[in-house]
């Protein structure tokens, strides 16, 4: 709690490498239990326990659906999440039927067997405005209204200094017995708080140079997938959009914010960066080369210039603004994937801090009118 010495209560699902539960944890919460069904993610989540906020022992992989809620305190403050989001994503299928999809039902079976005083399920904007999910929001307010005022934000990581353009939803709730105004006016108080933790976000460029160029000793942890030429470019307006290099990951620009970091980076999908453009201060290659196309210039072919390399670990870290201290565990690929799954730190602690702001507030008041 932002006033006092004493941490809130949580259940942390889907608990992935830990990004959302040390955003949670700076924003002063503590998880009771913690879910996650990933070996990887559940050994890299135990090696970082002091960052993540767990007060319980060293998590095993288990699935929400079988999860034990025996240890929960009465009066738990808050349950937190990301279901999986990949059925609901215009990255992936976008398919209902997707079993990743229906685990956003697990996520509110929790909330309703340990009837927190807030709960909060972040998952991608496109649950929140797509009209092909319609029906499964209405669901989800029809479940959670019951009982809480609701809350549906949409949230860009970058307007809260991280160096993503990360679109992400959060579903907000806080129990109505504590907050009966109505979702309206939940909506209004975070968003207040909200506005008071906005950042202007490091550039690309600012996080890379801090490592140093790639495979030297503070940049070690490299992307080995070469970047060649696309034999035949997909253009866009913007140099940083279509698909002018193998594989779907795009160039990042230096001197702006990350695209959002896929899960499924570690080969040619991971971003790219100009190293010399950023090294040694030379026109941005990618620029040029866009712009040739663009002027109808005929394609390359082959190996791209190796001042063209994708973005390594620590700086995917960065940019998901892990500590520079958290621990991963498993093969690069797996790292890769882990830090691509994680809500933003910084963008979880902004809501964590939020919320709990709210959250007090609305307690002063009920102890006020006893």
């Amino acid at each position: 709690m932002s006033n006092t010495l004493k941490h809130r209560t949580a259940v942390s699902l889907f608990s992935g490498a830990g990004g959302m539960d040390v955003g949670f944890a700076r924003a002063g919460f503590r998880s009771v239990v913690a879910c996650e069904i990933d070996h990887d993610a559940c050994q890299t989540f135990n090696s970082n326990l002091h960052l993540v906020g767990h007060l319980g022992n060293a998590i095993e992989p288990s699935s929400v659906l079988d999860l034990d809620l025996s240890s929960v305190p009465t009066g738990l403050d808050i349950v937190f999440g990301g279901p999986p989001c990949q059925g609901f994503s215009v990255a992936g299928k976008m398919d209902p039927d997707d079993e990743r999809s229906k685990l956003v039902h697990a996520f509110f079976d929790v909330v309703e067997r340990t009837k927190p005083k807030a709960f909060v399920c972040e998952n991608v904007k496109a649950l929140a405005v797509s009209g092909r999910w319609e029906g499964i929001r209405e669901m989800l307010f029809e479940r959670s209204e019951r009982d809480y005022s609701v809350a549906l934000i949409v949230l860009g990581a970058a307007d809260y200094g991280v160096c993503q353009n990360r679109q992400r939803m959060f579903l907000i709730g806080l129990r109505r017995d504590i907050y009966p105004h109505g979702g309206t006016e939940l909506e209004a108080d975070i968003r207040l708080r909200l506005k008071a933790h906005e950042a202007v976000p490091p550039t690309v460029a600012d996080i890379v140079r801090e490592f140093g160029r790639a495979g030297t000793k503070g940049n070690p942890l490299t992307c080995t997938a070469k970047v060649s030429f696309a034999k035949s470019p997909i253009l866009r307006r913007s140099a940083y959009a279509g698909m002018m290099f193998n594989g779907a990951g795009r160039p990042v620009p230096a001197s702006g914010v990350s695209s959002t970091l896929p899960a499924s980076m570690g080969g040619n999908k991971t971003p790219i960066v100009d190293e010399g453009e950023i090294f040694d201060g030379l026109p941005s290659f990618i620029e040029g080369y866009h712009a040739k196309l663009m002027a109808g210039g005929s394609a390359k072919h082959g190996d791209a210039p190796k001042r063209l390399r994708r973005l390594t670990l620590r700086e995917c870290m960065r940019i998901q603004t892990f500590p520079d201290e958290h621990i991963f565990y498993g093969r690069k690929s797996s790292i890769y994937r882990q830090i691509g799954n994680a809500v933003p730190c910084r963008l979880a602690e902004v809501v964590g801090r939020s919320v709990d702001g709210v959250l007090e507030a609305a307690e002063l008041r009920s102890v006020a009118a006893a």
